[in-house]
């Protein structure tokens, strides 16, 4: 494969879809060419944002509430002209001002009510704070994966699972991305770790309904030399109670 071909491949390899023998060669690739290591970084923060932008889901109550108070709350009565064309002002400039992702969360949201579009002050509260943790943690992740420094080690799990961690260690942060992880029994959850040096320290549940995902861990690098994932009982564990299923070393900081 001649270097321009490379060049073309940092989209295929920031999903994941390059075979191992052309992902090899690209890595050793992007080890010499920083413009491939740059858009690699800014493509898998940019396939990460439109991860999350399905992967939050409204909390069942929200259906049930929202049935519950139709046949009780009276229809607002037609808006004046001037009204209307001030409301869809403000909903268009407050579409302006939300990132796409925010807004594709709450449309997911309406979609999964069976296209009820009645909003009551609670659950709109509810949906507003889910949205703004969201963006908080897309901007986390984004951070981290968009850092100058961030270096990105890639290993395959039994089954088909691929897991990826972003490690800057000028953030002292590091994301783990996972792709294909199987569903945990009922009653368990997959919980990361740093290891350090053989012990393991708590860094955060991932999302046992989800196949794919992406997040920050909890806490700094400081000391770790990688990521373990344990399958533990719902709502995590101190200690781990089982064997790792997987442990990714961090790489070496970008340049190294």
């Amino acid at each position: 494969m001649t270097t321009a071909d490379l060049h073309t491949l940092t989209g295929a390899y920031a999903v994941h879809a390059l075979p191992d023998g052309e992902r090899e060669e690209f890595e050793r690739h992007i080890a010499d060419c920083p413009a491939c290591a740059q858009e690699v970084r800014e493509l898998t923060a940019t396939a990460t944002r439109l991860a999350l932008a399905v992967s939050v889901a409204p909390p069942p109550q929200m259906r049930e509430a929202v049935l519950r108070r139709i046949g009780t709350v009276r229809q607002e009565p037609p808006a004046v002209a001037r009204q209307e064309r001030r409301g869809a002002a403000g909903l268009l400039g407050g579409a302006r001002r939300l990132p796409r992702y925010v807004l594709a969360a709450c449309l997911a949201g309406v979609v999964a009510l069976g296209g009820v579009a009645v909003w009551q002050h609670q659950s709109a509260d509810d949906a507003r704070q889910r949205a703004d943790r969201v963006e908080q943690q897309a901007a986390e992740l984004s951070r981290v994966l968009a850092a100058p420094d961030a270096a990105t080690a890639t290993r395959k799990l039994d089954g088909g699972t691929t897991a990826t961690v972003v490690v800057s260690r000028s953030l002292g942060k590091a994301a783990f991305l996972a792709a294909g992880m199987p569903t945990p029994a009922a009653g368990k959850t997959y919980e990361l770790w740093f290891d350090d040096a053989g012990t393991m320290r708590p860094a955060g549940l991932m999302d046992p309904d989800a196949t794919d995902q992406a997040l920050v861990l909890d806490g700094r690098i400081e000391n770790a030399s990688g990521v373990g994932v344990t399958v533990e009982p719902a709502g995590g564990s101190q200690r781990p109670t089982s064997a790792p299923v997987a442990v990714v070393t961090f790489p070496e900081a970008a340049g190294v």
